[in-house]
């Protein structure tokens, strides 16, 4: 663990959005089949307020998660000593990931503690199984790699990865716009 040096913010933005991205994409990946989402919201209560998977948005949405990599990042800098320089730090941002953006969100969020106060939607074991995990993912991959800069291999096989999501989001997004042809199966 490489506590001697903290992580620069310029590279704390650009690993927890590429680390972000790819947790995000993996686990919707995982959701969208195991939960079955496009079924999911395209009826009931879902069907109000979430897009169907087949939305430009949806597409779009991977190659959006940068921006909330910038923000995660920008949150996690000044804690940098607590995530990133302690054994457990990786734990301790998990935790807060999960109380502060899933659990006791400012908005009434579907899982949370306001949404179910102020919502009708029912919480289920499922509301957990996408976000939770996700945010385990992003945790402990982004503290092996601030604290594993030597690890070269690493920035090659997660930016690789990271490049290749991205461009998938953007061919997925043109497609759904038309603007891309994709042959029928």
């Amino acid at each position: 663990m490489n506590t001697s040096s903290q992580p620069r913010l310029w590279g704390l933005i650009v690993k927890t959005s590429v680390v972000h991205t790819l947790t995000y994409f993996l686990m919707g990946i995982l959701a969208l089949n195991l939960l079955h989402y496009s079924d999911s919201f395209a009826s009931g209560a879902l069907a109000c307020f979430m897009r169907p998977t087949s939305s430009p948005w949806a597409a779009a949405g991977v190659g959006l998660q940068p921006i909330r990599g910038l923000i995660f990042a920008l949150a996690f800098y000044p804690l940098r000593e607590i995530f990133f320089g302690k054994k457990n730090g990786w734990l301790i941002m998990w935790w807060v990931l999960v109380a502060l953006g899933i659990l006791s969100t400012f908005a009434a969020a579907v899982g949370s503690v306001e949404g179910a106060i102020y919502t009708i939607l029912p919480i289920s074991i499922a509301n957990y199984l996408e976000v939770v995990p996700q945010a385990f993912l992003l945790s402990g991959i982004l503290f092996y790699w601030v604290n594993h800069p030597e690890k070269k291999w690493l920035n090659w096989v997660l930016g690789i990865l990271f490049v290749l999501v991205y461009l998938m989001s953007v061919m997925g997004t043109l497609a759904a716009i038309g603007v891309l042809k994709v042959p029928a199966a």
